[in-house]
């Protein structure tokens, strides 16, 4: 399994990431490779995902949620392995760390190429810029979910 890490500093306030972030069926607006996301429920989402020309569909389920501070999940269902932590941290009134961590675990020889050549860190790179970019361009957050997941919950 291969760890990614990225953060990006964004000129938003904490509730402002937070709120935009928890908006799972906005990911492919700012995320390479990402066909649709669709929210089961406030646990569960379903991917499809179409990278290196294999496309995959994957259900993940949060598996801690604290808002403004943190979101994690782990996928449940599909041929995709991966799990990882979104976490927010208020910097002052108009800006906030987003740190992205994630273990993937490649499960097909396209993805194991892209993994050992560094496609997937440059593309979480590229999204968390473009997060960047997509919520500092916007008014206001498209939404918020502000629910509490517990660990084993």
């Amino acid at each position: 399994m291969s760890k990614v890490k990225e953060t990006v500093e964004v000129e938003v306030p904490v509730r402002a990431a937070y709120n935009q972030w928890t908006q799972f069926e906005e990911f492919p607006n700012f995320m390479e490779g990402v066909e649709e996301v669709r929210q089961l429920d406030d646990r569960h989402n379903h991917w499809t995902t179409k990278i290196g020309g294999v496309r995959r569909e994957f259900d993940t389920e949060i598996i801690d949620q604290l808002p403004d501070e943190r979101i994690a999940w782990r996928t449940v269902g599909g041929e995709t392995r991966q799990k990882g932590v979104v976490s927010f941290q208020r910097l002052d009134e108009t800006h906030t760390r987003v740190e992205l961590v994630m273990d993937v675990e490649p499960s097909g020889a396209a993805e194991k190429a892209a993994d050992m050549t560094g496609t997937i860190d440059r593309r979480v790179k590229g999204d968390m810029r473009r997060f960047k970019e997509y919520i500092e361009s916007r008014d206001a957050e498209s939404g918020a979910w502000r629910g509490r997941i517990r660990p084993g919950g």
